[in-house]
């Protein structure tokens, strides 16, 4: 199987909706090192598509500052050319990403997983 037919069938066997977005996200490496800034195109409770320059390969493990759910561990599953997609080890709830920043909270939160 060729490496678009298989980022084909990763991308129908995607469970969940994608809600489109743009927000900033710094990438780490699993041992903590910053790879990077990248651009979420969109996110659902199991993944996210990022647009970025990084030159990352299918089967990389990173981790994702998202603001309003903060830190989240996950696979990188497609590559594109300055864009990839990144399915999650747990589960979040994209609709905290989407809410206001306040002063109170200070754009941040602990993630927990569903």
């Amino acid at each position: 199987m060729s490496d678009n037919e298989m980022n084909d069938a990763d991308a129908r066997s995607r469970a969940g909706a994608r809600d489109s977005l743009l927000l900033l996200t710094t990438l780490c490496s699993p041992d903590g090192k910053e790879l990077g800034r990248g651009r979420i195109r969109n996110l659902s409770a199991t993944g996210m598509m990022v647009d970025c320059d990084m030159l990352l390969s299918r089967g990389m493990k990173l981790t994702s500052n998202i603001r309003g759910v903060g830190n989240v561990t996950g696979e990188v599953v497609r590559v594109e050319q300055g864009r990839f997609g990144i399915r999650f080890d747990q589960e979040i709830d994209p609709a905290l990403a989407r809410k206001p920043v306040t002063a109170k909270t200070g754009g941040s939160q602990e993630f927990r997983p569903r």
